[in-house]
């Protein structure tokens, strides 16, 4: 994997194991295993992601209620479900560590490119939002596609965007359950999994442009409302 690949996906969790780990898929003769954490959010709310791990970094196993803090990337994959493919998203553990590095629990960086036209709304109570899907690439010819989510300013900044700039932020992941419509007219409970934007800057020559230097992946402040804007 090369360096800039290593550097444009990169997350820090840190919480709870909330489920059993159970058998995803296997590489290479090597296994795979989902589960998920439930991650505190500095407000004292919770956010509960999905991770898959390698059963090489699993140990002896992770038991339910044992505090997990690891590195990874967010990672995305289709999944055919009912003849239709769905984007599906997980946090994929590269690294386990032994201690905290930071207080904050959740923090991710990503660098990538604009892959849908940017969608801003304005909520009943006026406050300003913007989707934004952002294509991420990996090693071996892979991208990522992670959808993400900007408030205020930074709503405002990306709706100028166009598709195909260049855009690097930090934030932290989010779950968030919403009411689908089915066929019958009943509707079921669904996650929703996404970036939640504190900070974002777009630029042109990755030579002239030092992720590292722009975010720090343990130290940052992710609230939703804080709005920093750098062009």
């Amino acid at each position: 994997m090369s360096n800039t690949t290593e550097k444009n996906n990169r997350v820090y969790i840190c919480g709870r194991i909330a489920t059993e780990a159970v058998f995803s898929h296997e590489v290479f003769g090597e296994g795979f295993y989902e589960f998920f954490v439930q991650v505190p959010r500095l407000s004292g709310q919770t956010d509960v992601l999905p991770v898959t791990i390698s059963e090489r970094l699993m140990g002896d196993g992770l038991k339910v209620g044992e505090e997990l803090c690891a590195l990874g990337q967010f990672r995305s994959y289709n999944k055919l479900e009912n003849g239709k493919s769905r984007l599906m998203l997980t946090v994929f553990i590269r690294e386990v560590l032994t201690q905290r590095p930071g207080k904050n629990p959740n923090s991710i960086v990503l660098a990538g490119y604009i892959c849908k036209p940017p969608v801003y709304r304005t909520t009943p109570f006026n406050r300003e939002i913007a989707d934004l899907l952002i294509a991420v690439n990996r090693s071996y010819n892979k991208s990522d596609y992670i959808p993400t989510i900007a408030w205020g300013r930074n709503a405002r900044f990306v709706s100028n965007l166009r598709v195909g700039d260049k855009v690097a932020l930090s934030g932290r992941i989010q779950s968030r359950e919403y009411q689908k419509k089915q066929a019958d007219d009943s509707f079921v409970t669904m996650t929703a999994y996404e970036v939640s934007v504190s900070k974002l800057a777009t630029f042109d020559d990755d030579s002239d442009f030092d992720i590292d230097d722009e975010f720090d992946l343990y130290s940052l402040s992710h609230s939703a409302d804080a709005e920093h804007v750098k062009q």
